[in-house]
């Protein structure tokens, strides 16, 4: 193909994908749906989860499944798969019937910490658990937590304790086929008193369990409030990356909205080979369709 027969078709593609959102938003605007709302999730660069804890709020849980659906999202990801609604056989039928993946799930959440001692043994047999419903929802990847400040321990102590009980799951998951992404927060805004926060302790943790099933989710919302630098962050950790997800800072809400350029971001992790989904762990600052203009926007480059 010729240079200029590239350079025609490239802008050709700019203008009509301009020309989608430009529409969609005038329709946001004026309070109507947009025509082509249902092409927003199908972006060209990035695979995208929406994270249906955050997201259509006033939608039944079971439903917004569906809703994902309808703004042609390819995936969600999901909080406990515990509680009401939340049977994982429900779940898996609901995702069935929108025909969207889950991308991941949560298998062990903050409290009780996994940097407790008395939980390590508690922590293994959850992870056991997980594991099979991890079969059932279709999915590969579930985020765990490492948990908040335990008293009388150090940081270092409590990053030992984790390492010791990833240690014991993870040849769990090694035969199950199912990748533990441990998570770390952000002390500033949303999680003081956790025990894990950065890449960098994250990644010494990984390095210390040594498992192919045992990665970072790498959250860039919490990276950008704990060390910034998110391409060359992502840059050094990359082998250690099972899961990223985004939201913009200050807000918490999607990309634009705050002082991160996403479309900068996302093309780092694409050409560091990251191929998965990327799960939009954020609240739509007005609207679901507004939200979803925002994020096709930022995956332009």
């Amino acid at each position: 193909m010729s240079l200029s027969r590239r350079l025609l078709l490239a802008g050709s593609a700019a203008a009509v994908s301009t020309s989608m959102l430009t529409h969609a938003q005038s329709a946001v605007a004026a309070d109507e749906p947009a025509v082509d709302s249902k092409s927003l999730g199908k972006t060209k660069n990035t695979k995208f989860a929406v994270n249906i804890e955050m997201w259509f709020g006033k939608t039944p849980y079971l439903e917004r499944f569906q809703k994902a659906a309808d703004l042609g999202f390819p995936a969600v990801e999901i909080w406990p798969y515990k509680g009401n609604d939340r049977d994982p056989d429900r779940l898996a039928a609901a995702a069935t019937k929108a025909g969207v993946a889950i991308a991941q799930f949560t298998a062990w959440g903050f409290r009780p910490g996994m940097n407790d001692p008395k939980q390590e043994d508690a922590f293994v047999a959850a992870i056991e658990e997980a594991c099979q419903v991890a079969h059932k929802l279709k999915t590969n990847k579930m985020c765990v937590v490492a948990g908040d400040n335990q008293p009388g321990m150090s940081k270092d102590e409590m990053h030992t304790q984790c390492i010791k009980a990833l240690k014991r799951a993870a040849p769990i998951c090694e035969r199950e086929k199912v990748m533990m992404i441990l998570e770390p927060m952000n002390g500033r805004v949303d999680h003081p008193g956790h025990c894990l926060y950065g890449s960098v302790d994250a990644l010494k943790i990984c390095d210390a369990v040594n498992s192919p099933m045992m990665k970072i989710n790498w959250d860039l919302y919490h990276m950008q409030i704990s060390e910034g630098d998110l391409c060359g962050r992502l840059k050094d950790g990359i082998r250690h990356v099972g899961y990223l997800q985004l939201a913009d800072h200050p807000g918490r809400n999607e990309p634009g909205t705050g002082e991160i350029n996403y479309s900068r971001v996302l093309r780092q992790a694409k050409e560091l080979g990251y191929d998965y989904y990327v799960g939009l762990e954020l609240r739509p600052k007005t609207t679901d369709l507004a939200a979803a203009i925002a994020v096709n926007k930022a995956d332009q480059w």
